[in-house]
């Protein structure tokens, strides 16, 4: 333990804390109403979701590399919605601020991991997007099952990999404090590190990785794809053409802008913004593309509304037969 017993040229004894306090809602009005919003935001995205992936469950026609892309996705939503809105309820709804160290690297992990995933299945989309234009002829060679599923394990061994290392580098910090309060919704990664007493700089420097690792680097890939779909479509002969080519693409676009552009401008003029607005800020970009997303495939994806209306008329049927 001498590694953790300097700190500013005095002896210290480091300890891990027995529990975190987090404190990221109290003090701010009326909030009572905002953990039922989440909750109604929470309900709506296990429905959402679920219905999501029985649909493609169920339906052949939809068991394509494309659909095993947004079945994952939906996967992801749903178990990153019930790790962090479950917990957020009831730490402040229910007053219990109290959680322990390794019940608060356990909440981070998944919450962490839930996160980059989504931002990893969005760069899988886009490239599926990115050949069904710009080599539709090869898609079929290019895009299958194989190569998805491929393509999807190593984005998971990849968000695992790096939270577990932010993690990992957490359990060496040392805390000066039995209990240590966290000025967030969740245990933060940047919040923990900063509080503690001896050298985080590893943790640091693995801080500032995770957000282009997860964030910026996923969304450069995905605005790069449509830079090529779009000097692609720009050499097709007529517009409705165009239209329909970039259609298809309508349902992607929209869940890169709902996830990317709020965690974007929350990062980026965080100096400028409350920190009760950015705590507020952030929970909705976490809980909101999870409720999003399924609406927005359902709505705008052709195929998911002829198999939605197929599995109710053949729901139909079948009570018609048996009665």
């Amino acid at each position: 333990m001498e590694f953790f017993n300097s700190a500013s040229g005095k002896n210290i004894t480091f300890v891990r804390p027995a529990y975190f306090i987090i404190s990221g809602f109290i003090g701010i009005p009326n909030m009572k109403y905002y953990y039922v919003f989440l909750f109604f935001l929470y309900i709506t995205s296990v429905l959402g979701n679920t219905a999501v992936m029985v649909v493609i469950y169920l339906d052949r026609n939809l068991q394509t590399p494309k659909y095993v892309a947004v079945f994952n996705l939906a996967f992801v939503d749903l178990i990153g919605s019930s790790a962090l809105v479950p917990k957020v309820i009831d730490i402040f709804l229910f007053n219990h601020y109290n959680i322990s160290y390794s019940d608060c690297l356990t909440f981070l992990f998944f919450c962490y991991t839930c996160l980059s995933m989504q931002a990893l299945n969005l760069v899988a989309l886009a490239y599926d997007r990115l050949v069904a234009i710009i080599y539709p002829l090869h898609y079929q060679m290019k895009v299958t099952h194989k190569f998805m599923f491929s393509l999807i394990a190593s984005f998971w061994i990849i968000g695992i990999i790096s939270t577990l290392t932010a993690v990992g580098l957490l359990t060496r910090l040392s805390f000066c404090k039995s209990s240590v309060i966290i000025d967030s919704f969740f245990c933060d990664h940047g919040q923990i590190f900063r509080l503690a007493c001896n050298d985080y700089t590893p943790s640091r420097v693995i801080g500032n990785l995770l957000p282009i690792t997860i964030l910026y680097l996923p969304f450069a890939i995905i605005l790069l794809s449509y830079i090529f779909i779009s000097r692609a479509l720009a050499k097709v002969a007529t517009f409705q053409e165009r239209a329909k080519a970039f259609k298809t693409c309508t349902a992607h676009l929209s869940l890169v802008a709902i996830y990317f552009i709020p965690v974007l401008i929350t990062f980026t003029m965080s100096a400028n913004i409350h920190p009760n607005a950015r705590i507020i800020n952030l929970s909705l970009t976490s809980v909101f593309p999870p409720m999003l997303n399924p609406i927005i495939y359902v709505l705008q994806t052709h195929e998911i509304k002829v198999s939605v209306r197929r599995i109710f008329k053949f729901r139909r049927q079948s009570k018609i037969m048996i009665k």
